[in-house]
């Protein structure tokens, strides 16, 4: 394998608020000193990139995704000092970072809106999208946030005119067609390269290129101005990569990837509605539908595969009726839902607390095609808290201990950034870090062998992609191959121990990589065994007139 050329072909993701991971001055919220200090964490778990949510001086009223300085690191997280150590700190442990960049809005408080909305003759005007008129418009556009937002146009009494946002009205949206709102912004990428990150992602990506309000305000080549970023990156850090936020339809997806000029991975958003759909059902089906939608992918390109982010699921892809059966399955509660097409929990409760069904999703998601990513605690099984806001649910702070705050911070409870959850089975008393260290059964060990197993398997990040076909409903069975290796994936959706028949092309023995629990040897065609009620198991491809290995190639279960 290739390890050297396209590093995040063979790497796993961790997503990380940096708000709500480790208080290290115990004001009550999370910092780059806490972060740097948890390090060794990540190093241990096997991580090996780390993707910030946004960390820039912002009001704070979208969990920083309203930025008011691209420059800076907000105050309340420390400093660019702070930001510099962690940077070299994770560099010595072979961790790589990923910031997010929200290119498309800026906040309403950011230097370049409040010239702009001052002054008509500003040359700052142009970086948003005004209208005296919005029934002008000659492009429909809806907002994101259904029910929290009424329109995409906002009027602002000191310009005396409307303004464009697709997301919140305190969130006006930047102007891409005009070459100076560009030029900033490979400015802003240029100054984060220069002090060490591995590259962007690329918030509401496909929402940056789009015409706003105005077809005058579309891009003359939208994708051009993305090649433009990626080519700007790429002469600035030939490793570093553009990670994007792109939730289109299927045959929409494939314009993103370019020629391999574009954008160098993708958020897998499609996949993601499929995979809990197939959950949902115990079927195996809907995975199977979800792969096939998928186009292919440039070898500079990569899928990033996940179960949860730290937004909703959104499940707009599905069908009302099949996202009917993902509400029915993991949010039977209105509460649990939001903006009519998503869910607001963590995984860990939506699969009912279920050791063994969650275990099945995480290797489930780990070898699909691509490289996979997960969010802060998910590696413990923590829950959210409904009783907050949106998406506010599923941003709680690490669970490290059972000590109060649950170790994150030593600030009074009233202070925190986020109430701990501390109530329920998945309370910080029940599920946190220290305790499951120790248990070499818990989760946090098992996802910390999954991890390691993951990178010893590199034909699922590298390898071409097929199903094998299988009689069993509930049974997914895909292999990957890759330099003359195949791996083989198997993986039963339901809850019930299922016969598995199936043939690969040629004479081969097919050895054991990880399992759920131990199974007897495969030897020849067709490849029969039972696979244990959400079971797994993970096989490598061998000729069969090779000589047996002393022992199975697993490493851990």
């Amino acid at each position: 394998m290739r390890a050297s050329d396209h590093w995040y072909k063979n790497s796993v993701v961790y997503a990380v608020d940096v708000a709500r991971f480790d208080d290290a001055d115990g004001d009550g919220v999370g910092d780059f000193a806490g972060l740097t200090d948890r390090l060794d964490y990540l190093s241990r778990l096997g991580v090996d990139c780390v993707w910030l949510l946004p960390f820039y001086p912002s009001p704070h009223r979208d969990n920083g995704y309203d930025v008011a300085d691209y420059y800076g690191v907000d105050d309340r997280y420390g400093d660019l000092g702070d930001f510099a150590e962690f940077l070299n700190e994770a560099e010595s442990r072979g961790v790589r970072v990923l910031v997010d960049l929200v290119a498309n809005h800026t906040s309403d408080q950011h230097p370049w809106f409040r010239k702009a909305r001052e002054d008509p003759d500003s040359k700052y005007r142009d970086y948003y999208v005004w209208t005296d008129d919005p029934e002008s418009a000659d492009v429909d556009a809806e907002t994101v946030f259904p029910g929290q937002e009424q329109s995409v146009w906002t009027y602002d009494e000191v310009a005396d005119a409307y303004y464009f946002h697709r997301f919140y009205d305190f969130e006006p949206g930047l102007n891409l067609a005009n070459p100076d709102v560009r030029d900033e912004l490979r400015n802003v990428m240029g100054y984060w390269l220069r002090l060490g990150v591995d590259g962007f992602r690329l918030d509401a990506a496909s929402h940056m290129v789009e015409a706003k309000g105005f077809e005058s305000t579309r891009p003359d080549d939208p994708h051009g101005v993305i090649r433009n970023f990626r080519r700007f990156v790429t002469k600035r850090n030939t490793d570093a990569v553009l990670l994007g936020e792109v939730d289109v339809a299927p045959k929409e997806l494939g314009a993103y990837f370019g020629d391999g000029d574009q954008l160098t991975m993708l958020f897998n958003f499609l996949l993601d509605n499929y995979l809990f759909l197939g959950l949902a059902r115990e079927n195996a089906e809907p995975v199977v539908e979800g792969l096939r939608l998928l186009p292919s992918v440039p070898t500079e390109g990569q899928w990033v595969n996940f179960l949860r982010n730290l937004d909703e699921l959104d499940l707009e892809r599905l069908t009302e009726s099949e996202r009917e059966d993902v509400f029915e399955a993991f949010a039977p509660d209105e509460n649990m839902r939001i903006f009519g097409r998503g869910i607001r929990r963590r995984l860990a409760p939506m699969l009912g607390g279920d050791e063994r069904r969650l275990r099945m999703a995480f290797s489930l998601l780990f070898s699909m095609p691509g490289t996979p990513m997960f969010v802060y605690g998910d590696e413990i099984g923590m829950g959210e808290d409904l009783s907050l806001d949106g998406r506010s649910a599923v941003r709680t702070p690490m669970q490290w201990s059972n000590a109060p705050n649950a170790g994150f911070s030593t600030a009074p409870a009233d202070d925190l950034v986020a109430p701990v959850v501390d109530e329920g089975p998945f309370g910080y008393e029940s599920v946190n870090v220290a305790d499951q260290e120790f248990d070499p059964d818990s989760l946090f060990n098992w996802v910390q062998r999954l991890v390691h197993v993951r990178k010893e398997t590199p034909e699922f990040g590298w390898g071409d992609f097929d199903l094998v076909e299988t009689e069993a409903p509930g049974v997914l069975v895909h292999r990957c191959a890759s330099d003359g290796s195949t791996a083989v994936a198997v993986h039963n959706l339901a809850d019930e121990p299922t016969d598995v028949s199936f043939s690969l092309s040629g004479d081969h023995r097919l050895v054991d990589v990880f399992a759920d629990g131990d199974y007897e040897p495969l030897e020849g065609a067709p490849y029969e065994f039972t696979v244990a009620p959400y079971g797994y198991r993970w096989l490598r491809v061998r000729d069969a007139e090779a000589t047996p290995e002393s022992g199975w190639e697993r490493i851990g279960m």
